[in-house]
């Protein structure tokens, strides 16, 4: 990993090389597996230092589904890296890919958290290297001020009733804490864990298990009643968070090889040097730049990465002019939207909260080919790119406006 990381830094690449450079890897894989890969990963270390929400959500899979809803492939390999989010949008994705692909596989190499794990429970297939890893799937809550596991919680709430059956009440701390707690929110978390596991119970059942027919070790021939209570075990355990102690836990290929079968990706040394290549260059790509979500295939049509400025900082370090009089830093968002037709790549910039007026008062750089109604001509070809879903998807990720012109 390390000498693959070297071999990068001194080859100097900028943000369009290693584009284009994760575009080769791509079709390297798909022709060393005569598979299919996409590519999804949000850029974890933003998401720890608070800077954006890279957490999976309901555009994701709006993206997704644009981005392959034409494909003429019959399966696909889907590299994911993601801490996590929306259990109803992995619930979402995983409809559409299965509805689409007769084959679902997915590709860890990273981090594949939370609803992330949900998600890749949904596959027929899991290959991971030895640096993948999924995560408990027990569901995260708001209560009052703290984000805590619905597990956890439901745990601590059943331990107190017990408490209070047994010795006839409960201690004054204790007893605050409980009166606090609404059967709304109890409810709420209750379903929360259970949305999960029934999910994953009926993934595994349909999907991840459909073709086991014997177990390994005692070659029992496993029947339908055998996979549904295992499948169930499986989604009891990936839910159980005293198992794990913590719902932030890396669970390695060690860990889980007892209850599933995932491919080691080591096996085979040519694609383990695809993977990992492919792994140092979307983390290049984060490191480098404010990109934190990245949606690819080695034929993308559109191309919906975004670079979006936290903290007053324009996208690649560009200076654009300052208002007269005043300084005053603008939060831009850079766009790089390739034509389906012709393949033209087309920069594209957006200000956050600046009306048209605004960014022309400004004297602020826009493309013009952006006509009314944010429709982007091509001026090679004359294709008509809507950029209404893009600028949706910036501003529920910023959840600011934005404008092209």
């Amino acid at each position: 990993m390390a000498s693959i990381l070297n071999e990068y830094i001194s080859k100097r690449f900028g943000l369009l090389d290693l584009q284009n450079e994760l575009h080769r890897l791509l079709k390297l894989y798909n022709k060393h597996t005569s598979r299919y890969m996409f590519v999804y990963a949000a850029d974890i270390n933003k998401a720890r230092n608070g800077s954006i929400d890279v957490s999976l959500v309901q555009d994701d899979f709006y993206n997704i589904q644009d981005i392959l809803r034409e494909s003429k492939e019959t399966q696909i390999d889907f590299y994911i890296e993601t801490p996590g989010g929306s259990g109803e949008a992995a619930e979402e994705i995983a409809k559409f890919l299965r509805k689409k692909f007769s084959e679902v596989n997915f590709v860890i190499a990273g981090e594949a958290k939370s609803a992330g794990t949900i998600l890749v429970l949904s596959g027929d297939n899991i290959f991971m290297t030895e640096t993948g890893s999924l995560g408990p799937i027990d569901a995260q809550v708001k209560i009052g001020r703290s984000v805590v596991s619905a597990h956890d919680y439901k745990e601590w709430v059943d331990s107190k009733r017990l408490e209070a059956e047994k010795n006839g009440r409960l201690n004054p701390f204790d007893a605050v804490m409980v009166a606090q707690i609404s059967p709304g929110e109890l409810y709420g978390v209750i379903n929360s864990l259970e949305f999960a596991k029934d999910l994953v119970k009926e993934w595994l059942e349909q999907y991840k298990f459909k073709n086991w027919e014997k177990t390994r070790t005692l070659k029992t021939v496993v029947t339908p009643e055998f996979r549904k209570r295992r499948a169930n075990e499986v989604a009891d355990m990936f839910c159980d968070h005293t198992t794990w102690r913590t719902h932030g836990r890396s669970l390695k290929i060690e860990d889980l090889k007892e209850v599933l079968i995932i491919e080691r990706i080591e096996e085979d040394k040519i694609l383990a040097d695809i993977v990992y290549r492919i792994k140092t260059v979307i983390r290049l790509i984060f490191d480098g730049s404010t990109v934190y979500k990245l949606f690819f295939v080695d034929d993308l049509k559109i191309s919906k990465t975004f670079t979006v400025s936290p903290g007053g900082h324009l996208p690649l370090g560009s200076p654009f002019p300052q208002t007269q009089g005043k300084k005053q830093q603008i939060d831009a968002v850079e766009l790089d939207i390739q034509c389906p037709k012709c393949s033209k790549r087309h920069k594209v910039n957006g200000y956050m909260e600046l009306d048209s007026q605004q960014i022309t008062e400004r004297k602020l750089p826009i493309n013009q080919n952006i006509k009314d109604n944010d429709i982007l001509i091509c001026d090679n070809c004359n294709f008509a790119l809507d950029l209404k879903p893009i600028k949706n998807q910036v501003e529920s990720q910023t959840k600011r406006k934005v404008n092209f012109k």
